[in-house]
């Protein structure tokens, strides 16, 4: 590839960006207040959570150089492990997938039911109605083609930045005595803090998910060897400074006691300091930036499945496309069913946050654990101009141990969904070695 060609140190800064800010922020901090018993482990969580993610960002640029093959996860999980490890891992991960839309459709479901009927906040059942609704409109734009899928991202994605920066503005307009109610006095011993910044952590990683995408841009990087570590540091430290600018508004607009029961958080906030019609109006757009989520996911995860097909791993339907419009028909349809049934299962955000990240971390600690098989296997490819990390093998160890803990703290909490992930893991593994038996025969 021609350097001409490649990303710059700005255009990586801005991809490691766009990865990670998504619609959480507009959620999780009440997830995080609810389980912090002090402002201090609620801004700490905030804090580790963003160091947690240099971490693995920069082991996974490392994977990504080293090993730099298009697709990504199953290659690599193939390669260092086994192939039935790469579809079971691959497998969760598109539940996962799925179970973020779900989650983020209800989401926005609970920002747009508070413009016409703020009596049903609470109402489970008009919120999954209008986020199955969501996810039913967007399947039918995706089955219009990739033009018109991708033209709706564009004007979704310029509003979800545009309530970013929305977001931080209330930290000029508020008015000094409205910024902190009194503070609750618990003083929990360790067990309960460590527990407490655990369940903190579940929904801080959501947040900051996306920099695992540091994978697929290896080779693509403009002198990569100093310009991958710095295009994640400042893209991680921009993240960190926009996270925890937002959530010191969302404490110093709302209150921390207040903020642990708060719907509609970004649109409360603006309530405060506008009004109500202005609340209402942010929570329309605030919708609209959610919607933005669950097009790019089914944009994206029915060419997954493009790609198992291809291996041989799912059936030959799931890669072909619609004479018209090149849609993958069946991929889209069952990734937009399979939405739809988590949301029916879940019914509230919360369980759904705690199912999909306890998935992520079988993902994220087998993904980063690589490393270490392939510093050995490509030890000829040391001091060739590929990205090396620094402190290694600190800062894996670090990204590893996080998602454990995390993993520990979900399965703590609550033993049923770590059951559920632990078995669906399993489940897929088996079908693996069912598939390739029948392949056999």
């Amino acid at each position: 590839m021609q350097a001409k060609t490649k990303l710059s140190l700005f255009d990586f800064t801005m991809i490691m960006v766009s990865f990670v800010i998504g619609m959480g922020i507009f959620r999780t901090p009440v997830n995080v207040a609810a389980a912090a018993p002090n402002p201090a482990v609620f801004f700490g969580a905030w804090l580790a959570g963003g160091l947690i993610a240099i971490c693995g960002a920069l082991t996974y640029a490392e994977i990504g150089s080293r090993y730099p093959v298009t697709g990504g996860y199953y290659k690599i999980f193939s390669y260092a492990y086994h192939p039935s490890i790469a579809f079971g891992v691959n497998c969760i991960i598109l539940i996962s997938n799925a179970a973020s839309l779900a989650g983020v459709s209800l989401i926005g479901a609970e920002y747009i039911i508070r413009v016409f009927e703020p009596s049903t906040v609470h109402s489970s059942n008009l919120q999954i109605a209008i986020a199955i609704g969501s996810i039913v409109l967007f399947y039918g734009i995706n089955l219009l083609g990739l033009k018109m899928s991708a033209k709706t991202q564009n004007l979704l994605t310029i509003i979800k930045i545009s309530m970013i920066l929305l977001l931080i503005a209330p930290l000029f307009f508020a008015a000094p005595q409205t910024q902190i109610i009194a503070q609750t006095t618990h003083h929990p011993g360790i067990i309960e803090y460590l527990k407490a910044f655990g369940i903190g952590l579940v929904a801080v990683s959501f947040t900051y998910g996306g920099y695992q995408q540091s994978i697929n841009f290896g080779e693509e990087v403009v002198n990569p060897s100093k310009n991958i570590p710095r295009a994640i540091s400042i893209g991680i430290f921009i993240i960190i400074l926009l996270y925890l600018s937002i959530n010191y508004a969302y404490y110093r607009v709302i209150g921390f006691d207040q903020l642990k029961s708060a719907t509609g958080i970004a649109a409360l906030m603006a309530e405060h300091i506008f009004g109500t019609a202005a609340g209402n109006i942010l929570s329309v757009f605030l919708f609209l930036s959610v919607l933005a989520y669950v097009n790019v996911l089914l944009m994206s995860n029915p060419r997954v499945m493009q790609a198992m097909s291809e291996e041989k791993m799912l059936p030959a339907a799931f890669a072909k496309r619609t004479k018209k419009n090149a849609v993958l028909f069946t991929s889209l349809s069952v990734f937009a069913s399979l939405c739809a049934l988590i949301i029916f299962w879940a019914k509230t955000f919360d369980e759904i946050l705690s199912f999909t990240i306890f998935l992520d971390c079988f993902g994220m600690v087998l993904s980063a654990a690589t490393i270490f098989k392939l510093r050995k296997r490509t030890s000829h490819l040391n001091g060739s101009g590929i990205y090396q990390m620094k402190w290694f093998p600190v800062m894996p160890v670090i990204f590893i141990t996080a998602y454990l803990f995390i993993a520990v703290s979900i399965f703590i909490e609550k033993p049923s969904t770590g059951l559920w992930g632990i078995g669906i893991l399993a489940a897929f593994i088996g079908i693996y070695f069912i598939i390739n038996r029948v392949k056999s025969i």
